[in-house]
């Protein structure tokens, strides 16, 4: 870790630079969820065609690393998530049309924002992944500040004159 990013990962999560790039992470997750929901359901019961039954559980998980980017503390594990995620759709893509992807990107507008989104969304929960601590410091900062909360309900307990437990 360099010193800047050091300094940035002790910090805390609310950082300008961590909040942009959560917020880019979040958008980026939600788009792709939502483009591959677009192309997933008029395709549902097509019996031959899998991929939009995964794309559906594929978007589910997508949007979850977004509610929980938004909501959790800096866990490396949950950005590694959101990474793994977006880079599986495109894996996906390019898997799925082999030496074809180049054509199908250009016959599926879909495919094309699906594909920058994916690309950017990675780049942005691989620079959080980054910048965040390792995990065991962000339970401690978490039983820290417990404690701290416990601690002032107890001395406003103790101000209005109730029993502390």
């Amino acid at each position: 870790m360099t010193g800047e990013s050091a300094r940035e990962a002790s910090e805390g999560r609310n950082t300008p630079r961590k909040r942009i790039l959560r917020g880019i992470a979040v958008q980026t997750a939600v788009v792709a969820a939502a483009v591959h929901l677009l192309w997933a359901w008029p395709r549902l019961g097509s019996p031959p065609d899998a991929r939009p039954y995964f794309f559906i559980a594929g978007s589910a998980l997508a949007v979850a690393v977004a509610v929980a980017t938004l909501r959790a503390g800096e866990y490396r594990r949950l950005y590694a998530l959101g990474a793994g995620t977006l880079g599986t759709f495109l894996g996906g893509f390019l898997a799925w049309h082999g030496t074809g992807a180049a054509a199908a990107l250009a016959a599926e507008p879909l495919a094309v924002a699906a594909a920058v989104v994916e690309v950017v969304g990675v780049g942005a929960y691989l620079a959080l992944y980054r910048l965040a601590p390792p995990t065991s410091v962000v339970v401690e900062r978490q039983r820290e500040d417990d404690a701290e909360v416990a601690e002032k309900r107890a001395e406003e307990k103790e101000k209005r004159g109730e029993e502390a437990p």
